[in-house]
């Protein structure tokens, strides 16, 4: 049975004894408290066990007398060194700053991450990149059952949501165009609204978004409570790229599945689109079609089939990334999956308005 931890005072020395545990302490802490002087030594030499609450205990007491610990075997020591490295003063801030300095200080901080994880992304990129690279000359690594999983992840699974969405997206936009042009007598323009807007911009748009949310978020939590689990650094030790078995399968999935998803929300927009024309305006869907087939440039379509993969390359790869860096603990997998949801959502958005620029500068507008 483990001793009760206690001390004697000869002389100028202070001897511990039994075992300096938090079971066995005690009222130890306040009788050395009481203590206020003539001790020149520490003795723990008849210590049986210690631990980091004894430890810290002793040194606390040693420090305030200013003296010196003796009589620890090996493993004591190490514990109590590593305590005694511990003891650090915590840094406290300097005052009350300013609004204006804490504002500015946060934007700094907040520039200083993005251009970070601008550059972090970039090297993705590069490293996705070469592991395609890789793959081309080495087809034989390519791992078709990984991106056919990934097509049902992605695609498939994302069907009926992508498709209830763009209905009601397509009946809103049918349904606010009508209502504004009716000012003007132009209601048979709403077709011309609908077409245009869902090929050109919506559907692809909407689409990335949708994608960003579900596969974007998925492929960061995955990757991530792999990190966590030492799976990727078990793949690393065998001889298998990470890149090559989970970044690359993930992104041609999204590269390929993007514009064929992006297809289908534009159709299943104009369809509904073309359902509130019939109810609303009176517009019979052969009228609705061949209005569609005369106003809508095939440019529309080459437009929103060439923004799809870029979109779903982006998507795919900060979901990826962000899953990647996942360090610590569980809740970097939160935040990371956050962050890449919103990383996601932002740069498609922004590259959608450089699209727009671009395309109209060609004259495919």
């Amino acid at each position: 049975m483990s001793a009760i931890a206690d001390f004697e005072q000869d002389q100028g020395t202070v001897r511990f004894t039994g075992d300096l545990l938090l079971s066995r302490l005690g009222k130890l802490p306040e009788r050395l408290d009481a203590i206020d002087g003539g001790v020149s030594r520490v003795d723990l030499g008849s210590v049986d066990r210690i631990d980091t609450v004894g430890a810290w205990v002793v040194h606390r007491f040693a420090a305030r007398l200013n003296a010196p610990v003796e009589g620890l075997d090996d493993d004591n020591r190490a514990l109590f060194e590593q305590v005694v490295k511990a003891d650090e003063p915590v840094a406290r801030p300097e005052g009350i700053r300013s609004p204006l300095i804490r504002v500015l200080g946060e934007v700094g901080d907040a520039v200083v991450g993005a251009g970070r994880t601008l550059l972090g992304l970039l090297g993705f990129l590069g490293a996705t990149t070469l592991a395609m690279l890789a793959v081309i000359r080495h087809p034989r690594r390519f791992r078709f059952n990984a991106v056919v999983h990934e097509f049902e992840t992605v695609g498939v699974s994302a069907l009926a949501i992508i498709g209830l969405m763009s209905f009601l997206i397509g009946i809103v936009i049918a349904q606010q165009g009508a209502v504004q042009l009716r000012q003007f007598g132009a209601e048979v323009f709403t077709i011309n609204l609908v077409g245009r807007l869902t090929l050109r911009e919506l559907g692809v748009l909407m689409t990335a978004i949708m994608v960003a949310g579900r596969s974007g978020s998925a492929f960061a939590a995955q990757l991530g409570t792999m990190k966590l689990t030492e799976e990727i650094d078990a793949m690393r030790t065998i001889g298998v790229s990470p890149m090559e078995a989970l970044v690359l399968p993930r992104t041609v999935a999204a590269v390929v599945l993007m514009p064929l998803l992006g297809f289908y929300s534009s159709l299943v927009a104009m369809v509904g689109g073309c359902l509130l024309a019939w109810i609303s305006l009176g517009i019979p869907p052969v009228t609705f079609i061949a209005r569609i087939r005369e106003v809508v440039p095939i440019t529309d379509l080459y437009v929103g089939l060439i923004k799809a993969p870029v979109f779903g390359a982006i998507i795919a790869i900060a979901g990826c990334f962000q899953g990647m860096q996942v360090e610590a603990d569980a809740e970097q997998v939160g935040l990371r999956t956050t962050a890449a949801v919103v990383q996601g959502i932002f740069l498609v958005i922004v590259l959608d308005a450089f699209f727009a620029v671009f395309f109209t500068w060609v004259g495919w507008d």
